[in-house]
């Protein structure tokens, strides 16, 4: 089943952060890392994420169910995206390929695209490398077992 996008306002504040805490649950309990991971902010963050000019936020749909949602980062001819998160129950059927590919088409004056995430998640790496990212060479460590990608197209 194809999903479409649908944009978020600031009043959707709360069904964003409990999306993104779910979503991102498994990884934070995986490398314990309370300082970056999404799935341990605060409600402020996501609040103030919508608030930001240059941030857009969609919702990621299927029906008219929200399954999920994606950030992308907007400067210039740069785009960012910053984050994509999938309902647990919803991964791994091809969603968040059709996002990538649907919120990307949002963007046609992008001439560059950039985004991060975790280096030893080889299927987020797959995922992004499938859709045309490649890896910039940088490479952040946060802890032991965990270090963070740069990936652009």
């Amino acid at each position: 089943m194809e999903i479409n996008l649908n944009k978020a306002s600031s009043s959707d504040d709360e069904e964003i952060y409990n999306m993104q805490t779910a979503s991102f649950k498994p990884l934070l309990e995986k490398y314990q890392d309370y300082e970056f991971s999404p799935g341990a902010e605060k409600i402020e963050k996501t609040r103030q994420r919508l608030e930001e000019s240059f941030t857009d936020y969609y919702f990621i749909c299927l029906g008219d169910m929200h399954i999920g949602a994606i950030r992308i980062c907007r400067f210039d001819s740069l785009c960012k995206l910053k984050q994509i998160f999938i309902l647990p129950e919803f991964q791994g059927k091809g969603y968040a390929q059709q996002a990538i590919t649907l919120a990307e088409s949002l963007y046609p004056d992008a001439k560059r695209w950039e985004l991060d995430t975790i280096c030893q998640e080889t299927k987020l790496c797959h995922l992004y490398e499938k859709m045309g990212y490649a890896k910039t060479g940088k490479i952040q460590h946060v802890k032991d077992g965990m270090d963070i990608v740069d990936y652009a197209k």
